[in-house]
C-alpha cells in the first residue's frame, strides 16, 4: 500500500535554495511600524483563508497573510462566530485582520476588540462585491458614498495604534472609477497602505483586471500600493510589478489549491527561473496535510466539509479527478479520505498520468 508522508508545519519556513538573487524584486517593505521581509502577500478570502490555509501559505513563502473578512457589527456585539474568525497563532505572523461594515462607530468599536489580540495590522474592506455584503452598505457599496467611506477610515485610524490598511475595488461600475479618490482619502485619513483590485463591483470577476488603475494610483500617492488581480503565475507577478510600479503583490484566487505559488513567485522574482510544478504525489500530500489541519481545528465532520472546496482545487488538474472527488466527497472520516487518495496513487501509471 502506498503511504503518503505528511510533513509537519513546525519545519523551517520557506527559504529559497539559491545563494544569491539575480533580480531584486523581493524587497523588505514597511507598512506603518510593521517591517515585512518581502512583498508577496496572501489576500483575505471569506470562507477560505482560515488558519490551515494561512499556515500553508506561510510555509511556501507568503510574507503577510490575512484572516477571513470579519463583520465589524458582529465584533462590536460580541458575536461568537465573528470573534472566532479573529483567532490566529503566533506562527501565522505577520498577520492582518480584515473587517467590513458601514457604520464608523461600530468599525471603531470592532478595532478596539481586535486590538486586544495584537494583530500586525487591520485592513478595511471596501471591495467585497458579494450581494449580501453590499446590500448592508458594506464592502464595495461604500464606493458609492465616499463621504461615509472617509468617515470610516478616519474613525478606524483614530481608534487604534495598529497600522491600518485599505483594500478597495476600482469603483462601483465602469462609469464610476474612484480608486484614486479612495487612495487619497485612505492616505489622508491615516492608512499606512492601500491594496487596489482593479475591477468594479459590477465586473465581479467577469473581466480582466485593469492594471493601469494601479499605475495611476501609485503615481499619485506616497503610501505603499499593493496590487491585486489576475496573478496566477510567477510571470504575472513580475509583470504587475513592472507595469504598475506597485510595492507588493497580493495573491487570491491564484493560491487556491496552489500554496506553491508563493515559493514559485519568490524564486522567479529572485532568479528568473520557473520552478517545476509539484508532482501528483506532492499535490496529494499537501492536500491531505491541509485536511489534517482542518480536522484538527474544526473537528472531523466540519473540517472535512470545509475541505471539499479545497480538495476540488488541489485535484482540479489531476487525471481522473472527477471520479476521485465523487468518491472523496461521500466519505465521513479523515482516514477514509487518506485511503481514497492512497488507492488513487495505486492506479496503473498510465492511468495516473493520462488525463
Amino acid at each position: 500500500m502506498t503511504k503518503i508522508a505528511i510533513e509537519s508545519l513546525e519545519e523551517e519556513p520557506f527559504k529559497d535554495p539559491c545563494p544569491s538573487p539575480y533580480f531584486h524584486y523581493i524587497v523588505d517593505m514597511e507598512i506603518g511600524n510593521l517591517i515585512l521581509s518581502g512583498n508577496v502577500f496572501l489576500a483575505p478570502l471569506a470562507g477560505i483563508t482560515d488558519t490551515p490555509f494561512r499556515l500553508l501559505a506561510k510555509r511556501y513563502g507568503a510574507c503577510l497573510v490575512y484572516t477571513e473578512m470579519v463583520s465589524a457589527e458582529g465584533l462590536s456585539r460580541g458575536n461568537t462566530d465573528s470573534l472566532r474568525l479573529l483567532y490566529f497563532g503566533e506562527e501565522e505572523r505577520p498577520i492582518g485582520v480584515q473587517i467590513f461594515g458601514s457604520h464608523p462607530e461600530s468599525m471603531a468599536a470592532a478595532c478596539r476588540v481586535i486590538e486586544r489580540l495584537k494583530p500586525d495590522l487591520i485592513d478595511i474592506n471596501f471591495g467585497c462585491p458579494v450581494k449580501k455584503v453590499v446590500q448592508k452598505n458594506g464592502g464595495a457599496a461604500l464606493l458609492k458614498n465616499l463621504k461615509l467611506l472617509e468617515k470610516i477610515v478616519t474613525a478606524v485610524s483614530r481608534s487604534t495604534r495598529i497600522p491600518i490598511t485599505v483594500k478597495t475595488r476600482s469603483g462601483w461600475d465602469q462609469k464610476n472609477i474612484v480608486a484614486l479618490q479612495v487612495a487619497k482619502i485612505a492616505q489622508e485619513g491615516g492608512a499606512s497602505a492601500i491594496t487596489i483590485h482593479p475591477r468594479t463591483q459590477k465586473d465581479n470577476y467577469s473581466v480582466k483586471a485593469d492594471w493601469d488603475i494601479i499605475s495611476r494610483v501609485k503615481r499619485e500617492i506616497s503610501i505603499p500600493v499593493i496590487g491585486s488581480g489576475d496573478i496566477f503565475t510567477p510571470q504575472d507577478a513580475k509583470n504587475m510589478l513592472d507595469s504598475t510600479g506597485c510595492d507588493a503583490v497580493m495573491i487570491g484566487r491564484g493560491a487556491l489549491g496552489n500554496p506553491w505559488i508563493f515559493s514559485q513567485i519568490h524564486h522567479f522574482l529572485s532568479y528568473g527561473e520557473i520552478l517545476p510544478e509539484p508532482s501528483i504525489e506532492d499535490r496529494i500530500r499537501v492536500c491531505l496535510e491541509h485536511a489534517e489541519l482542518s480536522v484538527k481545528e474544526k473537528g472531523e465532520y466540519v473540517g472535512l466539509i470545509t475541505m471539499r472546496k479545497h480538495i476540488a482545487w488541489y485535484t482540479m488538474r489531476l487525471p481522473h479527478s472527477r471520479e476521485l472527488r465523487q468518491k472523496v466527497f461521500t466519505l465521513e472520516t479523515l482516514n477514509e479520505v487518506k485511503q481514497a487518495f492512497e488507492d488513487y496513487l495505486l492506479l496503473p501509471k498510465r492511468e495516473c498520468e493520462t488525463a
